[in-house]
């Protein structure tokens, strides 16, 4: 899990480097990278290309590339760790949406958790100006869609394959970013150029890892690992991309990691 969210860290440090590019050419190369790997893994493997579930696979790629969009978008106004820490108040929504369409309860200690975790977020947006207000909402419907994305994966369940539901993904975000590119086309140079690519690389390892760890051991121990993420992007951004963070930010930072932990023991220790 920590090569997960190491790649992870290195894809979103390298997007915040490569600002001068548009989003859509930035979508573009980080899916295409990931679509080369996931088309081999599938023909090796002689798993179908299109799946079973066609439709929600193919809602989830339009979802997700929307995520991307904006997630991508979002961090061209705003510092990447507080990109990535306001990211993760997708499983709040995610839960909030379970309540809604699948009648799923939510207890008084998790709603307190959710508030802490707003709170936070209210901390990381009070201290930003006003045009970077923009990037913050950008990045929360991010997490928002993200939400949605993790309800229509476990609608699919194991009736296709993950790597089948990450190639969908893949090849929407590589099309939808391909052709908003045309637009806005910058050609890049070598150096540039790799750094494009290995985008899509970092990205495929992060999911790769990920999914590996979530197979091996039980997702009450992986999951608080997730949130090093967050660590690894700070350290990233203030040492790489020299950005400077206000104690207040890292403070709402924290809550909001404290209280998506708090909430991940409360329901394994509770459930």
């Amino acid at each position: 899990m920590i090569l997960s969210t190491l790649s992870f860290a290195l894809m979103n440090a390298l997007v915040k480097y490569l600002i001068s590019y548009h989003t859509f050419q930035l979508v573009f190369f980080r899916s295409l990278g990931s679509l080369i790997l996931t088309f081999s893994i599938l023909k090796s493997k002689n798993i179908p290309l299109l799946g079973n579930q066609k439709t929600l696979l193919l809602i989830r790629g339009l979802v997700g590339v929307s995520a991307m969009i904006l997630f991508f978008s979002g961090i061209q106004y705003i510092g990447v760790a507080s990109s990535v820490t306001l990211r993760y108040t997708s499983p709040i929504f995610a839960a909030i949406l379970a309540v809604i369409f699948f009648k799923e309860k939510i207890k008084i200690p998790q709603w307190t958790f959710f508030i802490l975790a707003f709170f936070g977020v209210y901390l990381i947006k009070s201290y930003q100006p006003l045009s970077s207000s923009i990037g913050v909402l950008m990045v929360l419907g991010a997490a928002f869609l993200s939400a949605i994305v993790y309800l229509i994966i476990s609608k699919i369940g194991d009736n296709d394959h993950p790597v089948t539901i990450v190639h969908y993904f893949m090849f929407i975000a590589t099309l939808v970013g391909g052709i908003g590119s045309v637009f806005f086309w910058k050609t890049p140079e070598l150096k540039e150029l790799l750094l494009l690519i290995s985008l899509g690389v970092f990205g495929f390892f992060g999911q790769y890892y990920m999914t590996l760890a979530f197979q091996n051991y039980k997702p009450h121990l992986v999951a608080p690992f997730k949130y090093v993420e967050v660590f690894f992007t700070f350290t990233m951004s203030i040492f790489f991309l020299n950005e400077a963070y206000d104690l207040v930010q890292i403070l709402g930072a924290i809550l909001i990691i404290v209280a998506l932990l708090l909430n991940i023991w409360y329901k394994f220790r509770f459930k």
